[in-house]
Order: structure tokens, then sequence, then C-alpha cells
């Protein structure tokens, strides 16, 4: 197969690429995304154990959850503008580097509050390299397969979020939290390897500007987006940032069942993802009410039905099943909103998400501390249900078939 042709844009004459070396680039920047995702909600599986270290409580630790999703939401906006006229295979490289530096140095902290520069760091990262790297595919592979390679680098979101809590988990269970954080940053370190060898010089053609962006808050079909995220990732975080305690208070499990139990809500987030991969291109408000649905159904019964393993199981499962849906409908009804402007859309795809992220995890740690995870779990499902109910009230009027 011959190589990619030229492609001048605004000026800027880019490299021949061969179709092989587009998608190995593609996938270094997928990995890295991965890794981001996975750092990012690393402590959620781990926080008890981490807590204990430094002898905090649940609501303290998990500002290890507010602190990248704050700094993120302002970074994405912020880098992505600050770094219009530098080359993007540079900034990736950099973000990437302080990623793994972000990871050993949590791994080392000896005190709890090193471990919060080291989530500081994590979140200028996943704004930064998020909103560059989401818009690249169309600059590494033929025209014919950018859709194919957005939707591979987007796949990196769900399948972070769903494996990198069991995944951490376990290895912090094996042998013990600071080794979870260490094999982090070795991963990264590979990923920075693969993005220095496969990645092409990039410089920038389309800088995003701050105009462009406030432009968009003015588009219905955007402000919907908004809302919706801000619901449902609300209700996701602030009650999944605290299932250990809720498993080891309520259902009474232990380390090894609470390991079994997030690997198996892995499992499903996969499955969720993949339904979601294939409806929500087409449907993504039905495919967001029914995630939404689902997660309200999930932790509105898990305080009567999770004293028992089976019950929590169960709910859990249902609960993977949603969430993995939730990231890609998400971005389809951001990118749905704004076709004509895809960088854009997915900076304020990744600043709302990020930021309502660290919402979250600080509203639910609150909770946490004063009342008991029950009570996270009940306000949480009654958040998701109000996504629903939004999705409901801005579908009457619709046309018919409408989505």
């Amino acid at each position: 197969m011959p190589p990619t042709p030229v492609v001048e844009t605004d000026g800027q004459v880019l490299p021949s690429r061969s179709p092989l070396r587009g998608w190995t680039a593609v996938v270094s920047v997928t990995l890295g995304i991965f890794a981001i995702v996975t750092t990012e909600i690393l402590p959620i599986g781990l926080l008890t154990s981490i807590g204990s270290s430094f002898t905090v409580s649940d609501g303290m630790a998990g500002l290890m959850m507010t602190m990248p999703g704050f700094l993120a939401a302002i970074a994405a906006p912020l880098v992505t503008v600050a770094t219009a006229r530098l080359d993007r295979r540079l900034m990736l490289c950099a973000f990437t580097l302080l990623l793994a530096l972000a990871n050993f140095l949590a791994a080392a902290a000896p005190d709890y509050w090193l471990v919060l520069i080291s989530r500081v760091m994590v979140g200028i990262t996943i704004g930064g390299f998020w909103s560059i790297g989401a818009g690249l595919a169309e600059r590494l592979v033929p025209p014919a397969s950018a859709g194919r390679a957005t939707a591979v680098i987007f796949s990196a979101v769900p399948l972070g979020s769903v494996l990198g809590v069991p995944a951490g988990t376990l290895v912090g269970d094996l042998a013990g939290w600071r080794t979870a954080f260490t094999v982090m940053g070795v991963l990264t370190i590979a990923v920075l390897i693969m993005l220095f060898a496969f990645l092409p010089p990039l410089p920038p053609v389309r800088a995003t500007r701050l105009s462009v962006l406030t432009g968009m808050l003015r588009n219905t079909g955007t402000r919907f987006a908004l809302l919706l995220t801000f619901l449902v990732v609300l209700a996701h975080f602030g009650t999944y940032t605290y299932v250990t305690p809720f498993l080891e208070q309520i259902t009474q499990a232990d380390d090894t069942l609470i390991t079994t139990f997030l690997l198996l809500y892995g499992a499903a987030g996969i499955l969720g993802n993949f339904l979601a991969g294939t409806w929500a291109p087409r449907r993504p408000r039905t495919v967001s009410a029914l995630a939404a649905g689902l997660i309200a159904t999930a932790t509105l019964l898990l305080p009567a039905l999770g004293h028992g393993p089976t019950g929590a199981l169960i709910l859990l499962l249902l609960w993977g099943i949603a969430y993995g849906a939730v990231p890609v409908a998400s971005q389809t009804t951001f990118s749905k909103a704004a076709p004509r402007t895809p960088e854009a859309a997915s900076i304020l795809f990744t600043a709302s998400f990020q930021a309502t992220i660290s919402l979250g995890a600080l509203t639910g740690g609150a909770v946490l501390d004063l009342t008991s995870p029950s009570l996270v779990m009940l306000l949480g499902g009654c958040t998701a249900a109000l996504g629903v109910l939004v999705v409901g009230a801005c579908s009457v009027g619709k046309p018919s078939g409408s989505s």
C-alpha cells in the first residue's frame, strides 16, 4: 500500500506517512491516554490503604481524585491556547514525562502533601495531553481512516476507566499501593519511548482560540452536553470514588473479595463501552439516558441490597456496564453539538468531564466524612436520576426519531 500523500494545511506541509507507521502513532497516543486515565483513577481502589498509611480520613484521601480533575479542567483550555505555536509531538512527550515523574513521586512520597503535589502534576498532564492528542487522528492516518483512528484514541478513556481501578487494586493488594504507582511510572516511560519513536513532527496547524470556546457555549447542544455530563459524572464519581469504603463497611468484604468485585466491574465496563461504541454515534442522548438510569438504579439499591456479596456484585456489574458507556456517549454528544470544531469540542469535553470528577470526589468525600457510605450512594443515585429527567425534558418537542 503506498504511503500517505503529503498534505498541506494552513501553509504547513505535513510529512508523508505510511499507513502502518500512522497506525503505530495512533496506538502510541491511545496508550498515552490510557496511562493518563489509569493514573488518574488509580487511587479509587487504593483509597483506604493510602489513607491509613498517612493516617488521613477516607474523605481527605479523596483529594487525590479532586486535585487532578480541578487542574485538568483549567489546563485543558489554557494549555491548548498557550502552546498553540509549539510542535504537538514535543508537547505530548513533555506531558508524558511529567506523568511518569508524578507516578514515581507518589510511590516514594513520605508525606501526604507530596502525594497531592503528584496529583497536581497528573491534572496538568490530563488537560494538556488529552486536549492535544484527541484531535491528532486526521494528521496520523489517511483521511479515509481518520474516523476509525479517532474512535481508537477515544476508546482509551472508558478502557482506562474500567480497567484502571481493578488492576491497580490487584497490584496494591498483592504488593502495596506504592508498587501500583511504581508500575504505572514504568508503563508511562514505555509510552514515552513509543511516542518519541513513532510520532512524526507535528507542527501546529489549527490553533484553537478562547473565542471559539466561548462561542460554543452559546450553542444549545453544547449547553445540553455540559449539563448532562455534569449530572452523570457527578453521580458516578461522587459514589464510585468511595466504593471501597462501602464494600468494607456495609458489605463486610475483605481485600480479596473487593479486588475480585472491581475486576468484574471492569469487565462489565468493557461490555458497556463496546455496546455504547455501537449505539452512541447514532443515538448519544438515548445511550446517556440509559447509562444514567442504570447508575441511578445501582447506587439507589446498593444500601438496601449491598449488605451481602451477591447483591453487591449484581449491582456493581450493572453499574460497570452503565459507566462504560458514559465517556463514549458524552464525547459523542459534544462532537455532534460542534461538528465543525472538533478540537474545541474535545477541550470542552475534557474540561467539563474533569471538573465534574473533581467536584464529585470532593462532594462525596465531604458527605462520607459527615455521614455514611450508604448516604453517599443514595445522593449519587438521585443525581443520576436527574440526568434521566434532563434527557427526557430536552427530548420533548423534538422531531420523531431524534436522539
